[in-house]
């Protein structure tokens, strides 16, 4: 017989409905309880884990990273940058990228994610130098280790210096090499059935650093295998004056032309488009994940989240790359989109709801998931549980709304797919500190390439 939990009586729960709680049934959210009440058939067969203590969310959704760059963090040569100095300063390091450094980095991107609550994440992986060219098998192998849910796409750079783009030849691939990658990655990778812990996505970097032909070549691939499209686009007017001059086009008008204006296709950023533009987004249904600690970081804007939902376009939220972040904290990440966003909106239209929304139903929209993102019958069992008993949370009032206004940052439990991966605030069965201990080293061997 399957298994049965009730996680009960949660401190708060995010789901109105599960305010007594939720009971888990192999990897399956099996029944909402409300508060006071008990699940139904009783609780003779229930395991119970006592949730008084916890504020209770579906697992967060990362929808945008780039694991690698946890080498780079606070990297001397890119301080103070905006978009196109900053890449330009670090591509040279990352050109030494090896499969050790990926394996490493990616394992401690996801160990930081999943101690942030984030029981899904989406990685952008686009550099294969020399002797990297399993990379995306390394952070296949990295996501089954921690026993997180991983969407993982094959980035590509095809447009190097030497053709107009913005990378150096030494970080481009031929496109013969990356499609003919990019189809075997999809055949012994990618779970199209409900419920997969491991998804493909195909995600050619961005339109200053691969060529037009690439794009429409990997939106074919992609449409015949029936996995999702994703690239980086609208993150900065350097960007929009790139695509003018190169493509003589705009950049939505761009990504129109190479077919990619379509449901299946998730963006990164997103900021600069014009109120016409966000109309023929959110008509195409086109996601776009808000990335707000790096776009501040590197000046590049605030997206129109409100504008973009409207329309509607599925609105995510990602922590993009450690190097322009600096971290991986995924609840630190729904914060930082509460704030930023007050910015641009009144209060009272961006509440700590809507910054959740964006990092659990909004993110797993873009990546095209229906079964997590929400505490829901029949979903998966993907939830965090966070302890308010730090004095950061002394004196709060409404539970959900402290996690965010108090700056939470670590989850006490959270479960994947029904089991347990972070127990007390520890991840079950790893060895954190020998991983912290090689991380290190091999960041600072990585930075050290600038000397």
């Amino acid at each position: 017989m399957t298994e049965r939990l009730w996680i009960r009586n949660p401190l708060a729960s995010l789901e109105p409905a599960a305010t007594g709680g939720v009971v888990v049934e192999g990897t399956r959210i099996a029944e909402l309880v409300p508060l006071g009440a008990e699940p139904e058939g009783g609780t003779g067969d229930l395991r119970i884990f006592d949730a008084s203590r916890h504020v209770l969310l579906p697992g967060l959704v990362n929808a945008h990273h780039h694991f690698y760059q946890t080498l780079t963090r606070a990297c001397p040569a890119a301080l103070n940058k905006p978009l196109f100095p900053w890449l330009k300063s670090l591509y040279p390091l990352w050109a030494g990228l090896t499969a050790e450094m990926l394996e490493a980095a990616s394992s401690l991107a996801l160990a930081e994610l999943l101690l942030s609550g984030c029981t899904t994440a989406a990685d952008h992986h686009y550099l294969f130098p020399e002797g990297l060219d399993d990379a995306i098998d390394v952070q296949v192998a990295a996501a089954k280790s921690l026993g997180i849910r991983a969407h993982l796409t094959r980035g590509s750079m095809s447009l190097g210096e030497d053709q107009g783009g913005l990378p150096p030849q030494s970080t481009v691939q031929t496109e013969e090499a990356i499609l003919a990658d990019s189809e075997r990655l999809i055949k012994r990778h990618h779970d199209p059935a409900p419920g997969a812990l491991i998804q493909l996505a195909l995600a050619p970097c961005s339109p200053f650093s691969v060529s037009t032909e690439l794009m429409t070549a990997s939106a074919k691939l992609a449409r015949q295998y029936g996995v999702r499209l994703h690239t980086h686009l609208a993150e900065t007017h350097d960007e929009t004056a790139f695509c003018e001059k190169m493509f003589g086009l705009r950049p939505l008008d761009y990504l129109e032309k190479v077919g990619w204006l379509a449901g299946d296709v998730w963006l990164a950023h997103g900021i600069h488009f014009e109120a016409a533009e966000i109309k023929r987004l959110g008509k195409a249904g086109v996601g776009i994940c808000h990335c707000p600690s790096s776009n501040m970081i590197l000046s590049s804007g605030i997206a129109h989240t409100l504008e973009l939902e409207r329309a509607g376009s599925p609105v995510g939220l990602g922590v993009d790359g450690s190097a322009s972040n600096d971290g991986s904290n995924m609840i630190q990440e729904v914060r930082q989109a509460l704030l930023l966003q007050r910015l641009r909106y009144d209060a009272s239209e961006v509440t700590h709801q809507a910054a959740y929304r964006w990092g659990t139903e909004g993110s797993a929209r873009c990546l095209g998931r229906e079964d997590i993102g929400k505490i829901e019958v029949g979903r998966e069992a993907d939830l965090a549980l966070f302890a308010l008993d730090e004095m950061r949370f002394s004196g709060s009032g409404d539970p959900l709304a402290a996690l965010l206004l108090c700056g939470g940052h670590r989850a006490d439990h959270v479960m994947v797919a029904g089991k347990w991966r972070v127990t007390d605030g520890e991840i079950t069965g790893f060895d954190l500190p020998a991983l912290l201990h090689k991380h290190h080293a091999l960041g600072q061997k990585l930075q050290g390439l600038a000397a």
